[in-house]
Parts: C-alpha cells; structure tokens; sequence
C-alpha cells in the first residue's frame, strides 16, 4: 500500500492555492528498487549517487533523504551552491562530492563550512583551498579520452596537495561512450585509468563507472561507482536492460473534449489536418511544464494501456490528444512518460535521451511523491 505528499519549490504557490493538473508523480518504491539493483552490480565497490539538476528533475530533498533512509552515505552534486543544498536536506553524516569542483575561491569557504568534496583538476584550484586553509577532503579527476573536465598534470596536482596537506579522498574520471559499449574509447579510457590510477595515485581509492560503464566495463567497479541516471529508472543501454523501473511518472489532465469535421486543422500553425471528423482532447500540459515539443505529431499519451496520439503542435501550457477510439471523459488523466511507457521509448521517437525529458519538467509541474507505507502503517509495502 502507498501513500503520498506533495513537495514543491520554494518559489511557488503556497498551500491554499489550487493545484494546476500537471503532475509528476515521484515513485519512492521504484527508486528504492533501483538502488538497491545497483548496489548488487556495485559488488563491493560504494555507491555514490548523481543527485545533480534537483536529482534529475526529480526533486532532490525527496529523493536524496530517501535514498540515505535506504542507506546510502554517498552524494554527488555539480557545485558548491547544490552541495550546501543537499547538506540541509542530508545532516551532517552524508559524504557530498562536487563533480564540477570550484568555480572561484570564494566557495572554498562554503566547502569548508558545509563540509562538502570538491572535484579538483588545475593547480589554482590548490592555491585557493590552501589560501582559505582548507581542511577537507578533495576529489582529483583526470581525463582519459573525453576530452572535458580533468587534470592535465594529475602527478603534479597530487604533489601539490600533500605540499599542502589537503587530503585526497580519490581519483576518478569520466566515460564518454560507455552507452556504446562496443565503441572502442571505452577500453582506451578504461586502460588509460588503470595506467594512471597504478603509476601515480594505488594508494587512492578510485572511481570510473557512471550509470551505463556498470555495463560496458563491470571489470572496473573500483572502489566506487556513480549512478545516476540508472536511479531514476531510464535504462543506461536499453538492448541491455538491467531491470530498473522509471520513477517519475508526468500526467496531465483532460480539459476539454470536442468533436472535430474532416479537413478542420488544428493547434499552432495548423501542422495537422483531420482527415477523417474526429474527437480530441484538450491536456493540461505544455512545452512549460516540459513536455518536448519536439513530439508534436509524432508522440503519444498513455491512458489506461492505450496509446492517444499527440495530434497538432504542443503549446506551452496544453497538447491536444486523438482521443476518436478510445473511451476518455473529462478529468481523466493521462501519462506522458512513466512506467507505462519508458522514458526511453519517449526519447527515442524525438532522436534525445532521457536526462533531457527527465530534467526538462519544469518547476511549476507539481511533484507528488509517492510513498511506500512502512509496516508501522499497519500496511506491507
């Protein structure tokens, strides 16, 4: 049995004020049963889960708290404004990581404060920790083959550090086509690692897989692996599934019904024209709230194990469904992407990828988590 609560950003409405039918409803089970298929892939390595962009557009206090009650201790951010965030959400005992590292030395002091794990790869980024007298740990990335964010001098920034006696709690990097897991870089890079991690840094624990490397490299777990997107339930390399369930489920609501003659267009720019008289219905969600309108005429809600076709283009606040066969009254909600239908099927009939659908649902969309009742409910999960 379940139950739920809403949870919305600091910036909206409060309270009293109705609610606008644009849902994402958040899954906490479905999380939780995510989690727990990556620690087994984990093997023995930790986890240290991608909370990054309000966990995915997710909702980041909601899924965060959760997966610390299910006993992960290992939090990844993009910066320091996200780590203090998250250390108000976690307490003190969670461990959060800047995967972005500094931006400018004044965040040293916010690190310092809120007790948060800068990635580092320049040698300024030791000037500043030294210069705020530092006393945490930070992460070293290098770059094997990406060719984005890492150490071009990695020896050297380690020399500097225990110059200074900043700790090291690691070393790590970054795939970039581990969803490929044929492609050829990804043995490079797992090589190039394994060379750098033995030569300069065996003594550090050390860190190389995201989400997908669970799959195209399992031999290289380390001691720690980054999951990210695998959480949220979109399936890193989909003729590969690992089993993962989608958490976030975004629905909308049927505004209007009407009957439309054969010939009449409809929506922005009249792209669609009924060839045939039909029925339609009017949805509480747009391009606003998220909901790409790249699918304009080519994507679909779910409704009761039925596919209503998208039909016009989407508006910022509204799309229109070909509801003709299909038995769909006033109120009725429908679902855009969720368990149902993937995220991953989605994504894939606009040419993207699920993070952008994921992180794309805009903050005035409400987030509804839903909980799983614990036995002290007096209901089973």
């Amino acid at each position: 049995m379940l139950t739920q609560s809403t949870f919305d950003h600091a910036d909206k409405a409060d309270k009293t004020t109705p609610m606008r039918p644009a849902i994402a409803h958040i899954h906490l089970k479905n999380l939780l049963h995510n989690y727990q298929l990556l620690r087994q892939h984990a093997e023995q390595a930790q986890v240290m889960a991608v909370v990054k962009a309000d966990a995915y557009g997710h909702g980041l206090k909601c899924i965060a708290q959760a997966l610390q009650q299910a006993g992960c201790e290992h939090f990844a951010v993009t910066d320091a404004c996200e780590g203090a965030q998250l250390r108000n959400h976690l307490g003190e005992k969670a461990n959060i990581t800047l995967l972005s590292g500094l931006f400018d030395s004044s965040e040293v002091k916010i690190c310092e404060h809120k007790n948060l794990t800068p990635v580092i790869t320049e040698e300024k980024h030791i000037q500043w920790l030294s210069e705020h007298k530092f006393t945490r740990q930070v992460w070293l990335k290098v770059d094997t083959g990406m060719q984005r964010l890492g150490a071009v001098n990695p020896k050297k920034i380690i020399q500097l550090c225990y110059q200074h006696h900043i700790a090291l709690a690691g070393i790590m990097s970054h795939l970039a086509c581990a969803d490929t897991p044929e492609h050829p870089l990804n043995l490079i890079q797992a090589d190039a690692f394994y060379q750098l991690h033995q030569r300069i840094a065996a003594h550090l624990p050390a860190s190389l897989l995201n989400s997908a490397g669970l799959i195209a490299l399992p031999q290289h777990k380390y001691d720690m692996i980054r999951p990210g997107i695998a959480l949220y339930g979109a399936e890193p390399i989909p003729h590969e599934p690992m089993g993962l369930k989608p958490v976030m489920q975004l629905s909308g609501q049927v505004m209007q019904i009407r009957d439309i003659e054969q010939g009449s267009t409809l929506s922005y720019g009249a792209s669609f024209t009924a060839d045939k008289a039909m029925t339609v219905a009017l949805i509480s969600l747009g391009y606003g709230d998220g909901l790409p309108r790249a699918l304009s005429n080519q994507g679909y809600a779910e409704f009761q194990g039925q596919h209503l076709p998208i039909v016009g283009r989407i508006c910022m606040d509204y799309c229109l469904l070909d509801i003709t066969e299909h038995d769909v009254t006033i109120n009725d909600t429908v679902t855009f992407w969720g368990e149902s239908l993937s995220p991953n099927t989605v994504a894939d009939l606009i040419d993207t990828i699920p993070y952008t659908l994921m992180t794309g649902v805009n903050q005035r969309v409400h987030r509804i988590a839903i909980h799983p009742k614990t036995q002290a409910d007096g209901a089973s999960e």
